[in-house]
């Protein structure tokens, strides 16, 4: 596999304790893959989103398609790929920040009043300004990473 690239100094992903992971797996038809137990046991979070594929089951128990799994980080999980195509899992994990959380529709914010903030920031400016023909812009895979930067394409460097 790929080493991600490192977290901003100053987020919770920056500190090792909070073991926070971001897994992109690819797996083809037959084929498993093991999660090792995290450090800090029950206290990290781990969710397994099964984006792509049929036939993922997680340690013995079958996942719907398109579904997602809480897992216990506490222990060990076996993906196995039972399907006949590749299986495309995301899986998260992270020790919980412990703030509020206010949700609507796309906007995560802490308070309901942040969540208004946000709504009135959308609607005047699109978040500075979208910069994009659409409004659910998608580009092809083999693109790459990006960012769009006075108008210029910044790419970071690649992966280790």
């Amino acid at each position: 596999g790929k080493t991600g690239f490192p977290p901003p100094p100053h987020s919770w992903a920056a500190d090792p304790g909070n073991e926070v992971a971001v897994w992109c797996i690819k797996m083809e038809p037959g084929s498993s893959f093991g999660l090792p137990a995290a450090a800090g046991g029950s206290s990290i979070n781990r969710m397994a989103y099964f984006v792509e594929g049929s036939g993922l089951s997680i340690d013995g128990k079958a996942i719907p398609d398109r579904n997602c799994a809480t897992l216990d980080a506490s222990k060990p999980s076996q993906l196995a790929n039972g399907g006949k195509d590749q299986a495309e899992i995301l899986v998260l994990q992270g020790r919980p920040i412990g703030e509020p959380v206010a949700q609507h529709g796309p906007f995560v914010m802490n308070t309901h009043q942040e969540i208004q903030q946000c709504f009135t920031d959308y609607r005047s400016t699109q978040f500075g300004g979208w910069p994009w023909p659409e409004d659910a812009m998608a580009f092809p895979a083999d693109k790459g990473r990006f960012a769009l930067v006075g108008g210029k394409e910044e790419r970071p460097p690649s992966l280790r």
